[in-house]
């Protein structure tokens, strides 16, 4: 009886491929696992592939729900934006994919799991490093680490010599990645950072030239820092995710075109869609500045960069990202609200926002009469949060004097 492998698998060029090379050439049980985190596939089409290219068996596990609720309302909540652009869509699912890998390996009494991530990217560390926290007895084969197979299109040569069926072709070779938060586009005429994208690499948006010449409006609220309704309406996180995808895609939110430092040296070049996270990050960045006082909002920042490195690098088990998690659940108490977001060519911004729990307080902001502020007393804290520059004015000025008679 063969060992048995647990490969993660989508049906794509990549992975495809793998499964018959772990079939012929480490002569595997290969146990196809295709983890659904909101990619829009035919799963039963994927299923079917895999079993016909020579899995033993294949599991499709639903994980959008938990995707959405521990994963990426974490990262709102976190404000976590590797790099000021980039909304961490990959990155997000990896680990939850890794773990359903582990689960799966455990349950089948598999020795080995396997996964289609290259050995330039980020993708092998996120999964190698949740199946270490999780099972560091579990081997791992990157395929692409050790076969001679190349580049994409000798890939995609392998795939016709096998009579695999792929989704690409030589002249599409785009490499892309598809969840419920995003999709990325990389490799083709991409890799060279002074061709400007082709507009048919977008598959979600709309360019902002070809979107709708009227705006938007949307109300989102978010309890505790998590969306909960739309418009009024209650929805689950993944009703809402898909919801702003739709309507946020339709107004060209959230396109970015950006060269990136990945975590093994090199940048990279990608164009990431995501209109529905942009659209739910700017909510809760406003509902934050309306209920968070100004050293918590100032040190949050802090955490967010910390916390969007952690999750690039693939550290979401790591210590620190849960002791980051527990500060950041801290905050949001109050964060409780609703905002109007106004949808544009492009543009997202929020137009008004209020909360129970605010901060703002139109009885002492107002530039009318007032009975609850005291002008005069700026003038005592003006004296005193001045002081250091005044001591350090006095005293240059007498250097500045024993200078002159020393001369």
């Amino acid at each position: 009886m063969n060992k048995k492998v647990v490969l993660a698998y989508s049906g794509g060029l990549d992975t495809s491929v793998i499964l018959k090379y772990l079939e012929e050439e480490y002569r595997y049980d290969v146990i196809a696992v295709c983890v659904d985190v909101g990619q829009r596939d035919d799963f039963m089409a994927v299923k079917k592939k895999a079993l016909e290219t020579g899995a033993v068996k294949v599991y499709i596990e639903d994980v959008k729900e938990e995707f959405v609720k521990d994963y990426i309302f974490k990262g709102i909540k976190a404000g976590a934006v590797y790099e000021d652009d980039y909304l961490l869509g990959t990155a997000f699912a990896r680990p939850l994919i890794a773990k359903k890998l582990v689960e799966i390996a455990e349950k089948e009494g598999a020795e080995a799991i396997a996964h289609g991530a290259t050995g330039k990217g980020n993708d092998q560390v996120r999964f190698e490093a949740t199946i270490k926290a999780m099972n560091p007895n579990l081997k791992i084969i990157s395929p692409w680490r050790e076969w001679k197979l190349n580049s994409r299109e000798v890939l995609v040569d392998y795939a016709k010599a096998h009579n695999i069926p792929i989704p690409v072709t030589k002249k599409d070779i785009y490499s892309r990645d598809e969840n419920l938060w995003h999709i990325s586009h990389e490799g083709g005429n991409l890799e060279d950072p002074w061709n400007a994208y082709h507009d048919e690499v977008l598959k979600w948006s709309n360019t902002s030239e070809k979107a709708p010449d009227e705006a938007q409006v949307i109300l989102i609220d978010y309890f505790q820092g998590e969306p909960i309704k739309i418009n009024g309406e209650k929805m689950n996180p993944v009703e809402i995710v898909k919801y702003l995808n739709e309507i946020g895609g339709k107004h060209g939110i959230g396109t970015i075109d950006i060269v990136e430092n990945r975590l093994v040296g090199m940048k990279s070049r990608g164009v990431y869609e995501t209109p529905g996270g942009t659209i739910l990050y700017e909510g809760h960045k406003a509902l934050e500045k309306l209920t968070l006082d100004r050293a918590t909002m100032s040190f949050k920042k802090t955490v967010a960069l910390k916390y969007a490195e952690l999750v690039y690098d693939g550290l979401w088990l790591s210590p620190l990202k849960e002791a980051l998690d527990a500060f950041v659940e801290s905050t949001q108490i109050n964060v409780t609200g609703q905002v109007k977001i106004k949808l544009y060519k492009g543009n997202c911004y929020t137009i008004a926002s209020t909360s129970e729990y605010s901060l703002y307080s139109e009885e002492f902001v107002t530039f009318g009469a007032d009975e609850v502020y005291n002008q005069k007393d700026a003038e005592g804290f003006i004296n005193l949060f001045t002081l250091p520059l005044k001591i350090r004015a006095i005293m240059n000025q007498k250097k500045t004097k024993n200078e002159v008679k020393a001369i």
